[in-house]
C-alpha cells in the first residue's frame, strides 16, 4: 500500500478528530452537557456511529465517550522510510474520521452555521431515506457517486453530473477545491439541485461527506435489518448491496485521503482525476481501491467500472438527454416555451389494444400544430393515443402500460408532466425546444421506452398525438368510456374471485428475507405496485421479482392465511417466516423493507390503532416518530400490532379486517386524513357509519395516547364497544 496515502489518510483524520473535540467541548460550554445533539428527523441518531458501535448519540455528553473510541482507532503516523502493505490502520483512521465528522455536523445544527441553508441540505431525513430507497432497491438507481470537490470548470462539471444522471446514478455532492465547489458550479449553469433530480448538495465543508456515507448506513438498518453495533455486517451489507463509488474532483488534501479512508471500509472505491498514489491490490473493495489521474471525460465510465456497477441505458433518439433521473425537473413558468393540458387546455392519454392491421410499429403521428407553428408562451390542446398490438396482450394491461406515459415523459430532461388519463399537464422548457425537441417526440419516448419495457406482451405500437381542439376532444370522450369500464372491472377484482396471488421481492436487494405478497384487495406497501402491475410483470419477465402464488387451501379464511401463500413465503424468505397473515396485525402480520407509505401501530388503551404516513415528522401518540417505529417495522421482521402498509389500503375492505377493520382507526395526520379522504368516506358509508371520519383524530385533536382516548370517548368512537384487540 502507498505509504503517501496511508501518512495522508492518517495525518488528516487526526485533523478532523481534533476539530471534533474542540468543537465538542466549546459546545458543552456554550449549551451544556445535557444539550440535545442530533440529525433532525431521523431515528436513527447519529447514523454512522450507531450502525457501528451501538451508541444512541442523543446528547453532547453521549459524544465524549465516542471520540474517546475514535482516538483509540487512530494509529501512529508512519514515518518516512516505512512502507505499509496492508490497509488495517489507515482504514481504522477513516472509520475514526467519520465518527468525528458526524459529532462536527451535528454541533452545527446547535451552533451553526445551518447546514441547511441556500443550496445546501444537509442530512436527509428518514422520510427521504424511505421514499429514494425504493429506487436503490427496484433498479431504477443502480447506485450513487459520492463527488468530493470542483471540476476544473463548470461546463465539465455539468457534464459529468449529466453523463451520471443519464445512467440513473445519484450525484452527492460536498467539499470543495480552490474554494469551489461542485454543486456551485451546477447552478451557475442553471442546473436543478436537489433530491427530485438526484443532484444533492449536502454540504460545502468536506464533513458533509458524512451524510452520504451515513445515507448508506442507514439504508442498511432501514431495508437490511442489520443491527445496531453489527458494524462487520453493515459493512459487508454495503459492500454487498449498496453500489457506491468517490470521486475525487480536483487536488486531494488530507482530510479528503481520511474520507476516501472512511469510504474504504464500505467498499466504496476512489477514483481521482488527479495523479494522487493509487491502490490496486483488490481485498475491502471489489476491485481496485484508489485507481487516479483519470480523464474527465472518462471518469465516470471507469468508476462503473471499479466498482463493479451494472448500469442499463436506454438509448431514446430525442434532442435532450433522457433518463430516470430527470423526472423529478420542474418547468417553471417563466422557463416555459409551450404548455398542454393542466387548467389551460383539454389533454388525454389514451393506451388500448388494436388489431396487427390497425398498428403500424414505430409510426408516430401528429395531427395538428408543431411546436415550430406556435409562439413561445403558448398552449395547445393535446391527446396522445397509443395503439397497441402483442400476442400476449390483455386488456388488463392497457391501464398498466398507460400509467407509464408520466414517468416516460418525464425522464426527458426539459419536459414536464403531470397526471395521467384525462388530467394530464405537460411542459417544454425554453431550453428543450432550442435543443430541438418536438411533439412528435413523445412518440419516439413512448415507442422506445413501451418496447424495452413490454416488449414480453407486446409486438407494435403506434403513436398518434392530436393538437386540434376537436380532435382532443373526440379522443378524450372515447378514452372516459373506456376509463368506465375498466375501473367497474378493477372494483369487482377481489381476492375471493381470484385463485393467484402475486410475490413482490424486489425489496429483496436491500431487505434479503421480505416478501410481498400482493392481492388484488392488498397493494404493495410502497404503493407502486398492485395485483394487474404484478400479473403484467410476470408476463413481461417471468424470471423476475413477481412471481404467481397459488392460493391453495385457505386455513383461516378470517385472517387470511392459505396453505400455498405460507408455503411459498417460507421458501422465498430463506425459511425465516412460516405464516403469514394477510388481514391481521397481530398475528403473523406482513413483513416489511422498510419502503412503506404508512404505519398502523396499535394504541393499546383506546382498544384502537393510528395511522402515522412518512411524511408526518411529528410526534404521534405512540410516543414515537415515524422514523423510530419504521426502525421497528423494517427490515423483513414480523411485528405483531406493527405493520406497514400503502396508504390506499386503509381504504380496503381487507384492511386489517381481522382485527375488526376501519373501525380501530382512531388517530391519522392531518394530511393523510385530507388525502385519502374521500376513500375513507366512502368506505365508511359502506359500513353505516357516515360520521365516523370526523370521529378520527389528527394531531389537532390529540397529541397523546391519553388525548386519543378523551377524545374518541367524547365523540362516542366505535372501537370502545369493540372486542379487545389485546
Amino acid at each position: 500500500m502507498s505509504k503517501i496515502i496511508a501518512t495522508s489518510a492518517i495525518k488528516g483524520a487526526y485533523t478532523i478528530v481534533e476539530r471534533a473535540q474542540k468543537a465538542l467541548e466549546k459546545s458543552i460550554e456554550k449549551n451544556g452537557p445535557e444539550q440535545k445533539l442530533e440529525f433532525p428527523n431521523t431515528g436513527y441518531y447519529l447514523p454512522i456511529i450507531y450502525s457501528m458501535t451501538g451508541i444512541a448519540v442523543e446528547k453532547l455528553e453521549d459524544a465524549r465517550k465516542v471520540l474517546i473510541e475514535a482516538r483509540k482507532l487512530l494509529p501512529q503516523v508512519p514515518s518516512d522510510n516505512i512502507w505499509l502493505p496492508y490497509l488495517g490502520g489507515t482504514l481504522d483512521a477513516g472509520i475514526a474520521t467519520l465518527w468525528a465528522e458526524e459529532i462536527i455536523e451535528a454541533i452545527k445544527y446547535i451552533d451553526g452555521p445551518n447546514p441547511v441553508d441556500g443550496i445546501w441540505l444537509g442530512a436527509a431525513t428518514d422520510v427521504i431515506i424511505r421514499e429514494r430507497g425504493i429506487e436503490f432497491v427496484d433498479g431504477t438507481a443502480p447506485g450513487f457517486a459520492a463527488c468530493v470537490g470542483a471540476c476544473r470548470d463548470s461546463k465539465t462539471a455539468v457534464k459529468i453530473a449529466r453523463e451520471l444522471q443519464e445512467k440513473n446514478i445519484y450525484v452527492f455532492m460536498t467539499g470543495s477545491t480552490d474554494g469551489k465547489t461542485m454543486s456551485e458550479q451546477l447552478q451557475e449553469e442553471g442546473v436543478e439541485l436537489g433530491w427530485d433530480t438526484r443532484l444533492v448538495p449536502f454540504g460545502r465543508d468536506i464533513t458533509a461527506t458524512i451524510y452520504a456515507l451515513g445515507f448508506a448506513a442507514r439504508a442498511a438498518l432501514s431495508f437490511g435489518g442489520v443491527q445496531a453495533g453489527d458494524y462487520r455486517r453493515m459493512l459487508l451489507y454495503n459492500k454487498d448491496r449498496v453500489f457506491a463509488f468517490v470521486l475525487a474532483l480536483g487536488e486531494v488534501d488530507e482530510e479528503k485521503y481520511a474520507n476516501a479512508a472512511g469510504a474504504i471500509n464500505y467498499g466504496f472505491p476512489t477514483i481521482a482525476n488527479t495523479p494522487i498514489p493509487e491502490i490496486l491490490p483488490r481485498g475491502v473493495c471489489t476491485y481496485e481501491h484508489v485507481v487516479s489521474n483519470v480523464k474527465d471525460e472518462e471518469i465516470v465510465s471507469k468508476a462503473i467500472e471499479i466498482r463493479g456497477l451494472k448500469v442499463t441505458v436506454d438509448k431514446v433518439d430525442i434532442p435532450v438527454a433522457f433518463g430516470a433521473a430527470f423526472e423529478g425537473e420542474r418547468v417553471r413558468r417563466e422557463n416555459t416555451y409551450i404548455e398542454f393540458g393542466g387548467n389551460v387546455t383539454e389533454a388525454v392519454e389514451y393506451l388500448h389494444m388494436a388489431e396487427s392491421s390497425e398498428v403500424e410499429d414505430g409510426k408516430v403521428e401528429v395531427f395538428g400544430p408543431e411546436v415550430d407553428d406556435v409562439k413561445e408562451g403558448s398552449s395547445l390542446p393535446l391527446g396522445i393515443e397509443v395503439l397497441v398490438y402483442g400476442r400476449k396482450m390483455q386488456s388488463d394491461f392497457e391501464p398498466v402500460m398507460e400509467r407509464q406515459i408520466h414517468y416516460f415523459i418525464n425522464y426527458a430532461t426539459g419536459i414536464f408532466h403531470m397526471g395521467q388519463r384525462d388530467i394530464s399537464w405537460v411542459r417544454f422548457s425554453k431550453d428543450a425546444v432550442k435543443a430541438g425537441f418536438k411533439i412528435r417526440h413523445l412518440g419516439t419516448i413512448l415507442h422506445a421506452k413501451m418496447h424495452s419495457t413490454f416488449g414480453n406482451i407486446m409486438d407494435k405500437i403506434q403513436i398518434k398525438i392530436y393538437t386540434n381542439p376537436e380532435d382532443v376532444a373526440i379522443l378524450k370522450q372515447k378514452a372516459k368510456e373506456v376509463f368506465k369500464i375498466r375501473d367497474e372491472r378493477l372494483s369487482t377484482l377481489t381476492d375471493e374471485t381470484v385463485d393467484t396471488f402475486y410475490s413482490c421481492t424486489l425489496c429483496q436487494s436491500f431487505a434479503p428475507d421480505h416478501v410481498c405478497a400482493i392481492s388484488p384487495e392488498r397493494p404493495g406497501l410502497c404503493g407502486a405496485y398492485n395485483w394487474l402491475d404484478c400479473k403484467a410483470a410476470y408476463e413481461i419477465s417471468p424470471t423476475g421479482p413477481n412471481q404467481p402464488i397459488k392460493k391453495g387451501e385457505t386455513l383461516d379464511e378470517k385472517m387470511g392465511i392459505w396453505k400455498g401463500v405460507n408455503e411459498f413465503i417460507y421458501k422465498s424468505s430463506h425459511q425465516k417466516l412460516e405464516s403469514f397473515s394477510a388481514y391481521s396485525m397481530m398475528v403473523d402480520p406482513m413483513t416489511s423493507c422498510g419502503c412503506f407509505e404508512v404505519i398502523i401501530t396499535i394504541l393499546p388503551t383506546t382498544n384502537g390503532v393510528m395511522a402515522v404516513n412518512r411524511e408526518f415528522s411529528e410526534m404521534t401518540p405512540c410516543g414515537m416518530k415515524f422514523s423510530t417505529i419504521a426502525g421497528m417495522v423494517g427490515g423483513g421482521i414480523q411485528t405483531p400490532g406493527f405493520i406497514g402498509i400503502s396508504k390506499f389500503f386503509i381504504g380496503s375492505k381487507k384492511f386489517i379486517i381481522a382485527d375488526g377493520g376501519l373501525k380501530r382507526l382512531v388517530w391519522i395526520p392531518k394530511m393523510l386524513k385530507e388525502e385519502i379522504g374521500d376513500l375513507l368516506r366512502q368506505r365508511a358509508e359502506e359500513l353505516g357509519m357516515p360520521d365516523f371520519v370526523d370521529k378520527i383524530a389528527t394531531e389537532e385533536n390529540a397529541v397523546t395516547e391519553e388525548e386519543v382516548m378523551q377524545w374518541i370517548t367524547e365523540v362516542h368512537h366505535p372501537a370502545l364497544e369493540m372486542e379487545p384487540m389485546i
